[in-house]
Order: structure tokens, then sequence, then C-alpha cells
């Protein structure tokens, strides 16, 4: 009986395989992998935009960019800066802060460098003024904070810094946003300040680094993969024998991945935030792209929002802008899944979503950004999304088998070189 049931599977499976769509279009491995070692060798070369700098451009006295600052660095800053309003109020003048703005209008896209940058634009914060002096307050006592950790060289979160103070900040929204404020005016880079998000982001694949002196393999760290260390400055001595880096936006496609080691049959690193980019994924996947010489191929949901995300590693986002340089990954690759895609691989009707009045303004509100028009693959899909009203999410694949993603579409697409 068992002998007839194993002899009834083997001869359904052929049946099932040749149901899948396009998977007689396959081509052997070997002739994939050899196309992935070409493009990974012309990948090896820097870009361009990722040499440049605003100097450069003879930018940098119309835009700042902050930069890493070691310890010693920010405390005096924040020494100096506090003798200075300590002279001011000793003057009779009071105290203001002169903060950077991070306002929409002050943002600028600079082609050459392919990523958002802050303009020189500020806005003074004065203490004595009913309508800043709370946030004036809240400016000094992150202040305070970061000077504390400068002094015991210690790190926290976000959250246990919003913590010290509920009553003061309220929201830890404002702790998080005076905290980028006081980056901009001390000119260092978050991490500098020693305040961390919590981890979010995991890796999996051929990756091997040291996490504070501690060696991981990133092919043995079963389906989770390894957590991104909040600490980019305590990771190093990466290597990797991958041909390149999938982005990859949400937790249930990454998951799909690690379980099939998509990573062993088609050699690559697999990473993922689980949705926005944090700011450690952002460092992490750069570091990589900067030391491995690794090209990226991003894989995002079909809708507005996915190509937000992938813009945000891409060009970096408006809100951290001034410090894009450190943060954005260059020449990442859209992938999939693409409007195109939904009628070039016969996704059902019924796996198609309707796009939202919101979406479709986030749609056109996307095509007018500079960082889209860039990239005239890019307006062609978004103004195909826009439409035909549809968007869907990468899932949309498992109508087709839950193993669809892994077994035919993702090597199908790295076989035609069919990414943006």
């Amino acid at each position: 009986m068992a002998d007839k049931r194993k002899r009834r599977r083997s001869e359904l499976n052929p049946d099932v395989e040749a149901q899948l769509p396009f998977k007689n279009s396959l081509k052997s491995d070997s002739i994939i992998l050899q196309i992935l070692k070409e493009f990974s060798d012309c990948s090896t070369a820097p870009s361009s935009s990722s040499s440049k700098t605003l100097d450069d451009l003879g930018l940098s006295s119309s835009c700042r960019e902050v930069t890493d600052l070691s310890l010693s660095s920010v405390q005096s800053t924040i020494e100096d800066l506090i003798l200075k309003i300590a002279r001011s109020i000793l003057s009779g003048n009071g105290f203001a802060f002169d903060v950077p703005s991070r306002s929409a209008a002050n943002q600028l896209y600079v082609p050459e460098l392919d990523r958002i940058v802050l303009k020189d634009k500020t806005a003074i914060r004065p203490y004595a003024n009913i309508s800043t002096v709370r946030k004036s307050t809240i400016t000094t006592r992150i202040l305070q904070l970061v000077h504390q950790l400068c002094i015991k060289n210690i790190h926290v979160t976000k959250r246990d810094l919003f913590y010290t103070d509920v009553k003061l900040f309220q929201d830890q929204t404002q702790s998080d946003s005076v905290l980028d404020d006081v980056s901009c005016i001390l000119g260092c880079t978050r991490s500098s300040l020693n305040v961390i998000a919590a981890e979010k982001g995991v890796v999996v694949g051929r990756l091997i680094f040291s996490d504070n002196g501690d060696m991981i393999d990133c092919t043995k760290m079963g389906m989770g993969g390894k957590a991104i260390p909040p600490n980019i400055d305590r990771v190093g001595d990466m290597q990797s024998d991958a041909l390149f880096i999938l982005l990859v936006e949400k937790d249930a496609a990454y998951i799909r991945l690690a379980e099939d080691r998509f990573y062993n049959r088609f050699p690559c690193i697999i990473v993922t935030a689980k949705g926005q980019p944090d700011v450690a994924t952002r460092l992490f996947l750069r570091k990589m792209k900067m030391e491995l010489k690794l090209p990226v191929l991003a894989l995002v949901d079909s809708d507005p929002y996915g190509l937000k995300i992938l813009s945000v590693y891409g060009c970096g986002s408006k809100n951290m802008s001034y410090d894009s340089a450190n943060l954005t990954t260059p020449d990442i690759k859209w992938l999939g899944i693409r409007p195109s895609d939904l009628d070039k691989y016969n996704i059902p009707e019924q796996c198609r979503l309707p796009m939202t009045e919101q979406d479709i303004k986030t749609g056109k509100d996307l095509l007018e950004e500079d960082f889209v028009k860039k990239n005239p693959g890019w307006v062609e899909e978004l103004t195909l999304m826009v439409k035909t009203k549809q968007k869907a999410e990468i899932q949309a694949l498992s109508s087709f088998g839950f193993q669809y993603l892994s077994e035919v579409y993702l090597p199908l697409k790295l076989q035609q070189k069919d990414w943006l």
C-alpha cells in the first residue's frame, strides 16, 4: 500500500510542475549562476554617485551633512554649546537654539549623488517664547542625557531615553524628533550619540561577520536568521562568497526564502527590516554593499509604499536627510514585484487588490519626485500602477504554490536579468 502511495505521488509531481506558470522557461541553475557571476563582477566597480560628495559638487555651503564623531568630540561639542548658552543667559539675552530645519521645503534631491540632502535653512528655538519653550526644554534635556552617555561610554535605546523623563517628553515621538534635531545641531550622526533603536532587521545567507568580537555565520542561524546589531560600529570583518544581496520588504517573504535556503541554490545574502526601514538595517545594508562590493536587488510589494520603502534605502528619507551620506545604499535594483509582473506572470484577479484613493494619491505624488523621474523604468511602472489602479503583495505569488517565489519567480527574474 505504501509503495502504491509513493508511486501515485511520483506520477502526480510532473503534472503539478507543469501547472506552474513559466516553470518550463527556466534554464539550468548553472546557467543562471553564470549570469549572476557576470552581473556581480560588473558591480564591483564603484558607481560615480557613491564616490562623490557635496564638496565635490560645490554644495557644501548651501547644504549640510553630519559626520561620525568620537564620544570625546560629541562631549566637547555639547560642553561648548552649553557654555555659549550660559554666557548668553549671564549677559541678559536669554538663550535660543539654532536648529537646522528638517521640513520638506528644506530638502534637496541631488541627482549626481542620487540621494536627498538637507539644505542650510535653520530655525531659531528661543526659550523665552511660549510657542517654543517646551521644545527648548526638551532639547536641553536631551543634550544633558547624551552628555551623560558620553561620560559613561554606554549605549541606550530611544525607549530608554524617553523613560528618563516621561512627564516632560509626554510621547516618544517627541523625544525621537528632538534627538534628530540634536544630531543636526551637533553635526554628528545619530549613532555617534550612543542612542540606538531596538533590534528589528534580520539577515541570513552567505555572510560571516564579527559582532562585538564574536564571529557570526549567517548560514547557521536557522530560519529566523541573525538580528542586525543596533551598534553598527561593533560590526566588522565581513566575509562572503555571495553573488548578490537580496533586500526583502516583508518578513513573510523572508521566512519563505530562508526556509527554502534560497541562498544555497543561488549564493546570496537575504536581509529584511520587516517593513519600514530602520536605521540599523539601512546602515548594515550600506556596510555590506560598500565592503563586499555586491549588487543589491530589492523585492517589495507592487504598491506605492513598496517603492517608497525601496527609495528610502536607496535615496534616503526626508526625515533623516541630514545623514543620507551614511544611510543610503547606492544603485539598488528593483527586482519585483512590479506592476507589469501582474499580467506578465498571470497573477489571478482575486489576488490583486484595488488601490484606494490614498494609494493613488501616493502613487501620483511619487511620480513628481525627482528621484523617481531620474529612472524611466520606475516612471513607466508607477504610471502603469496608477492607470490600472491595481496593487499586489509578494504573497500573491503563493496562489501558484507556497514555494513559487523561490522555485520559479525569483530564478526566472535572475535568469532574464529582469531588474530596473
